[in-house]
């Protein structure tokens, strides 16, 4: 016979690279002269971010389209054109600096949404991972003792790692930070296993 138990480890961690999503659009009167524009505004997007100090194998081209508008169809308003690049910012403090260089390419620019990430989240999957065990662990015990059957070893295991939005700063954190306009908040990782256990 044998028992199952579930245990889960959470720990907060604090972002330290952002993915910004941005771009360019146009609309011009034929589809020639929109993909010409927009791939002449998107070149002087990549040198604004170049001259920003973003190495250029932090930008990668994530959308490219382009198609008609329509007054009532089949008339063709324009043509719309769109180049988005996602942009990883690895110096959070230039996070603020990289946005206003999108939005200073001109009025082409476009800012599509951020999403912040633990470039390296293996030291804390490892505390998550130690606190979930730990978790299951004395579960089973309690079991073990509530039922008066000894506990025997750990026959399986098997886990599931999710990533949680991001949590508040506390306030000390938040002062440090009072001039930025974006916040990277704590990421929450937790670690769910399952132990099988020896159940004599």
């Amino acid at each position: 016979m044998d028992i199952t138990v579930v245990g889960e480890g959470a720990v907060l961690a604090a972002p330290d690279i952002l993915r910004l999503h941005a771009g360019v659009e146009v609309r011009r009167a034929s589809a020639a002269e929109s993909f010409t524009a927009v791939r002449a505004a998107a070149a002087r997007l990549a040198e604004a971010l170049a001259r920003e100090g973003v190495a250029a194998q932090d930008v990668r081209t994530v959308e490219l389209s382009l198609g008609p508008e329509y007054e009532v169809y089949p008339r063709v308003a324009a043509y719309r054109a769109v180049q988005g690049v996602e942009v990883i910012v690895r110096d959070l403090s230039r996070a603020d600096h990289v946005i206003d260089t999108v939005a200073g390419v001109g009025e082409e620019a476009r800012l599509n949404g951020l999403a912040f990430e633990v470039s390296d989240p293996s030291g804390v999957l490892r505390q998550a991972r130690t606190r979930a065990f730990r978790d299951a662990a004395a579960k089973a015990a309690h079991y073990a003792e509530l039922a008066g059957r000894p506990l025997g070893r750990v026959v399986s295991v098997s886990e599931d790692v999710r990533g949680g939005g991001p949590q508040p700063l506390t306030l000390a954190a938040a002062a440090a930070e009072t001039s930025a306009s974006i916040s990277p908040g704590r990421q929450s990782l937790t670690v769910t296993v399952w132990l099988g256990y020896d159940f004599g």
